[in-house]
């Protein structure tokens, strides 16, 4: 027979020590840190060059994604720059035809892995101009660029 006070110290005992072994795990300095953010802070934003053209420049990865996949313009030329930022995944952009308040026919049909590509086309009517990756819409690869007037 087993004496009481065994029975009853070898849960005790198997608590702490696994509660140990939790708190031990969690004040580890060999945690891996938060991946850094690899999205520019500059993308998507306007800016106007010398010749007036307003510039934004956004990318695509891998994942199947516009970063950013919002932007907006003023009416007027607007200068795109599509970076692929992508190591395997070809991508193109257009603008969504029939989407928009105004057909924008400028396109980049094909975008290789780490290529970048610019358009430049005018806008003149405000309101939302869908764009994608046609290779990729139906996995959710679409942006809209604004015309705020």
């Amino acid at each position: 027979m087993i004496p009481i006070w065994t029975r009853r110290a070898t849960p005790a005992l198997a608590a702490a020590v696994l509660t140990a072994g939790v708190l031990a795990g969690c004040g580890s300095d060999d945690a891996p840190a938060a991946a850094p953010s690899s999205a520019d802070a500059s993308l998507g934003q306007v800016t106007v060059a010398e010749d007036g053209v307003q510039e934004v420049t956004i990318q695509t990865p891998d994942d199947y994604v516009f970063v950013p996949d919002t932007f907006t313009v003023a009416p007027g030329r607007v200068r795109l720059t599509v970076e692929s930022t992508a190591t395997q995944a070809t991508h193109n952009f257009r603008f969504t035809p029939g989407a928009g308040v105004e057909e924008i026919p400028e396109e980049i049909p094909l975008l290789a892995a780490g290529a970048t590509e610019t358009i430049e086309f005018e806008v003149t009517a405000p309101g939302d101009h869908p764009f994608e990756c046609s290779f990729h819409v139906q996995l959710g690869q679409t942006g809209v660029m604004t015309v705020r007037g």
